[in-house]
């Protein structure tokens, strides 16, 4: 089964609030016939999409091939968080991989975000930076290693822009019994989704790369140069990045191996009034639980509360999305148990075993970056800064992520799914206990 077209329908926008509100793109071209280039990126997402532009700004020319809409898989369904780091804290990044190679996945963590906030500013992207994420903790246990991680930033990285919240104070910023303090970090932030991934295809036309929808990659022969093969066309390029993430399918067995496609969902909520909206959420920061299924949520700027929360991990979405996710989101606001529910969605994106991306040169002139568990909005958008540094020449950074040591999903292709469904129910119990 495809994941491009299992719960979607060919060549549309799933029905988000995203989707509804976005300042949208005239429909592109698919490709047709042969093409040359010298670099063919495949995924019309944050990582495909930033890989153009910077690669286009250089003066590279540049083809991308998307199967469905620029921004239609997980770029453009999310949660719209942005955030410092890895997906992984640093204490358990210096246990893993040392010292040096943690601080170095801090300073891109930290450019990433960076990033982010200067693509926010320029006038192609609809979207603003908006400061401020709450990390709250479910379990009153929790709050210790929450002072004690907030040290070591502020003594060890001189990040002075995260502070501990008593539970009294984080109950003040989040309306909600559910939690036992938390931290604000001032420098994460949040942003539209849709917008960001839609003002990056403006900004990479505008460079001069050739963007093409509906224009499905079906084989990449590996040669110098490759060949990449949709139903309708033939591009020959001298490099060629992947940046499919959790839509990958079978494209790259290798990649797949490493990178297991899950599903996640989201919900709009009628608007409110800006009171009413302080009433729940303080100073319009974004907010992400400690619950291994995380729920994060945050309002749109048009004051509807934007709730993400359940997971599931075969092919289809359930029938009801709006009734699953409604209930963490009464459990969390029991206020707003009743409160109406505009749009409800679902997205793919992809997780590793170790829950830090996975990057890889596959090939000499073949490059892939997936597997962002969740903290894809800056890590795939500086993905593609990194592709580009590479491709050019400038390899350091993109080293710094390729070298995280890999882990592929046991079971392979047949168990990995059964596997890592017995494993969340694992966690999720553990949660709910």
């Amino acid at each position: 089964m495809d994941l491009l077209t299992a719960n979607d329908r060919a060549g549309e926008y799933p029905p988000s609030y995203y989707a509804a509100a976005a300042d949208h793109l005239d429909r592109l071209a698919p490709a047709k016939g042969d093409l040359t280039c010298d670099v063919c990126v495949v995924g019309g997402g944050f990582t495909g999409l930033s890989t153009a532009y910077h690669l286009a700004q250089r003066g590279y020319d540049v083809v991308l091939l998307e199967a469905q809409r620029l921004g239609f898989g997980a770029s453009g369904r999310n949660g719209g968080q942005v955030s410092m780091g890895q997906r992984v804290e640093q204490d358990a990044l210096e246990a893993m991989l040392g010292d040096a190679h943690a601080r170095q996945l801090w300073e891109i963590g930290a450019q990433a975000v960076g990033l982010v906030r200067e693509l926010c500013a320029m006038d192609a992207v609809h979207t603003a930076f908006h400061d401020g994420i709450i990390h709250t903790v479910h379990r009153k246990r929790d709050h210790t290693h929450n002072a004690a991680y907030v040290d070591l930033l502020q003594g060890k990285y001189g990040y002075d822009k995260i502070s501990v919240l008593s539970p009294e104070e984080c109950r003040d910023l989040v309306n909600s019994p559910a939690y036992h303090g938390g931290v604000l970090d001032m420098g994460s932030g949040h942003v539209d989704p849709l917008q960001l991934a839609l003002g990056l295809a403006r900004l990479a036309m505008g460079a001069g790369a050739r963007l093409f929808e509906q224009s499905k990659v079906t084989a990449i022969a590996s040669a110098d140069p490759a060949i990449v093969s949709t139903d309708q066309a033939r591009v020959t390029a001298r490099y060629v990045v992947l940046g499919c993430n959790g839509y990958l399918g079978d494209l790259q067995p290798d990649v797949a191996r490493h990178v297991m496609p899950i599903n996640n969902y989201v919900v709009a909520t009628a608007p409110m009034t800006p009171s009413e909206q302080e009433e729940v959420i303080r100073h319009n920061y974004a907010v992400a639980d400690s619950k291994f299924v995380v729920n994060y949520f945050r309002f749109s700027d048009d004051h509807r509360l934007l709730f993400g929360g359940t997971e599931s991990y075969g092919y289809r979405f359930p029938r009801d999305i709006a009734g699953n996710v409604r209930k963490p989101l009464a459990q969390i606001f029991p206020q707003l148990a009743d409160v109406p529910i505009d749009h409800a969605w679902g997205g793919t994106l992809a997780i590793t075993m170790n829950r830090l991306p996975h990057f890889a040169r596959l090939t000499g002139n073949i490059l892939s970056m997936s597997g962002y568990s969740g903290a894809g909005v800056a890590l795939g958008t500086l993905s593609g800064q990194l592709a580009a540094e590479a491709i050019s020449g400038q390899a350091e950074r993109f080293d710094v992520m390729a070298n995280i040591p890999k882990s592929p999903f046991p079971g392979g292709a047949a168990l990995r799914s059964p596997l890592l469904v017995l494993a969340m129910l694992w966690y999720g119990l553990r949660d709910r206990l």
